[in-house]
């Protein structure tokens, strides 16, 4: 059985959205050229409705204003397309019926907790929000890393991806990633690698 290596704790959590996503833009500089001009508009009503759960805010405030991307040809963070919610969530539901961790390869403190997908890594590590009661304000971030430690993160998405960029984050069992961006969604589910990369 995997292990759950433990709990990191962000010096001061970030709760503000704008201030979350100011400090990513700040760390990871590249990912200013993905901006939208103005915030995309989701159904976030249907798309809760549809998973069956609120979301964590910050994560919708990123998916407004950013499109899927990928960091250092590494780390792949998967929002939802303006006016694609649907395949969105069909993807997210299709998740939760074929789980790619049944609970005999979780550690025993999380063989009940239900496990939400924001994104995964080239080499196998997956990042997950554990879904535990109903306030996704407060869901921890969850890594399982391809090495099979799993570890939580207390703090929201974006400030784990500034936290782990940064470098000012211990990223145990995951490999430093580099402020860069190299990939990004466009509609229609298609990918975008940055010129020059594979």
């Amino acid at each position: 059985m995997a292990e759950l290596m433990g709990t990191q704790r962000p010096a001061r959590r970030i709760l503000d959205c704008d201030e979350a996503i100011a400090v990513l833009e700040r760390v990871v500089p590249g990912l200013v050229e993905l901006r939208r001009r103005e915030p995309a508009v989701f159904d976030w009503r249907a798309v809760e409705e549809g998973i069956g759960t609120a979301l964590p805010s910050d994560f919708k405030t990123l998916a407004e204003w950013y499109p899927a991307f990928e960091l250092d040809d590494f780390l792949g963070v998967f929002t939802p397309w303006p006016g694609e919610e649907g395949d969105w969530v069909e993807a997210k539901v299709k998740e939760d019926t074929d789980s790619e961790y049944p609970t005999d390869l979780r550690p025993a403190a999380l063989t009940s907790t239900h496990l939400m997908s924001w994104g995964d890594s080239k080499e196998g590590d997956s990042f997950f929000w554990s879904v535990l009661g109903d306030d996704p304000e407060q869901w921890p971030v969850t890594i399982c890393s391809r090495n099979s430690p799993w570890w939580h993160y207390e703090g929201g998405v974006v400030q784990f991806l500034a936290e782990l960029c940064e470098g000012t984050l211990e990223p145990w069992a995951l490999p430093p990633v580099r402020p860069e961006v190299t990939g990004w969604g466009v509609a229609g589910g298609g990918w975008r690698m940055r010129e020059g990369l594979d």
